[in-house]
C-alpha cells in the first residue's frame, strides 16, 4: 500500500507542475527506466537496454480511469434533474474510454498498425491510465436554460506504460497532464465541447505514442541492414 500510494504522489507531482506551468525537475531513474526529454509529454523514462523491435501491432488494455479526489459532479448548487448521479458518472467515464480507444486506433492505423487482441513477437501491450479526471462543468444532455460558463473545461493525467507483449518486460511509462480551455475566455462548457477538450489532448497522447513506434521500427530496420548475414 505504501508503495502504491508514493508511486501515485510521485506521478501527480510530476502532472500538477506541468498544468501549473512550470516544469519542475524530473527524477533521472524509474524502475530501471531512464528518463529521456520529450516535446509533448510531461515525463517519459525508457529501458535503456532493452532489445529493439519493429512493432507493427500494439495490444491497448481498457483504460482505467479515476476522478480526481476533490471532484464533485454535483458542486455549484446543482438540483432536481440537473443533478448527476452513479449512472452519469459511470457513463462519463465510458465515454471517455470509447473516445480513448477510438482516437488510438485511428492515429495507429493512420501510421500503418492496427490494434490486435492477442499478445506476439511483433506486438506491444500498452497499458493505459487516466487519474485525477475533474470535469469543471459535466453536462449530461442539461436544458438549454441551464448554461454554466467556465474558462477551463477540466484536467485529466494520464499514465502510459508499454511491455513487451509476450515477456512482459517493461520497455518504458510516460506521464502527462492535460487541462482544457480557451486562453482564459469564458465559454459555455457542455458536452460538447467537454469531448473536444478530451480529444483534443487524447490526439496528443496517442500521436506520441505513434512517433514512438515508428523510432523503434527506423531502429530496427537500420539495425537489421547493419548486421552481417550470416
Amino acid at each position: 500500500m505504501k508503495g502504491a500510494r508514493s508511486y501515485l504522489l510521485f506521478i501527480v507531482a510530476i502532472s500538477i507542475s506541468v498544468l501549473a506551468g512550470c516544469r519542475a525537475p524530473l527524477p533521472a531513474e524509474w524502475d530501471g527506466l531512464v528518463q529521456r526529454p520529450h516535446p509533448r509529454l510531461a515525463g517519459v523514462w525508457v529501458k535503456p537496454d532493452a532489445e529493439i523491435v519493429a512493432y507493427r501491432n500494439v495490444m491497448l488494455d481498457p483504460v482505467q480511469i479515476s476522478f480526481a479526489r476533490n471532484w464533485d459532479p454535483n458542486s455549484g448548487g446543482r438540483t432536481g434533474l440537473s443533478r448527476l448521479n452513479a449512472s452519469d458518472v459511470a457513463a462519463i467515464k465510458d465515454t471517455l474510454a470509447d473516445l480513448f480507444r477510438e482516437t488510438f486506433r485511428a492515429e495507429l492505423q493512420n501510421g500503418g498498425y492496427a490494434l490486435v487482441e492477442e499478445p506476439g513477437p511483433d506486438t506491444l501491450r500498452v497499458i493505459p491510465q487516466i487519474m485525477d479526471l475533474y470535469i469543471t462543468a459535466p453536462d449530461m444532455n442539461q436544458p438549454a436554460r441551464t448554461r454554466t460558463y467556465t474558462a477551463n473545461s477540466g484536467r485529466m493525467i494520464l499514465v502510459l506504460e508499454a511491455r513487451d507483449s509476450i515477456t512482459g518486460e517493461i520497455l518504458a511509462r510516460a506521464v502527462d497532464g492535460r487541462s482544457g480551455g480557451s486562453a482564459g475566455m469564458l465559454t459555455w462548457t457542455n458536452r460538447v465541447t467537454n469531448i473536444a477538450d478530451a480529444r483534443r489532448a487524447i490526439t496528443i497522447w496517442a500521436r506520441a505514442l505513434r512517433e514512438a513506434l515508428d523510432d523503434l521500427y527506423e531502429r530496427a530496420a537500420a539495425a537489421a541492414a547493419t548486421t552481417p548475414s550470416s
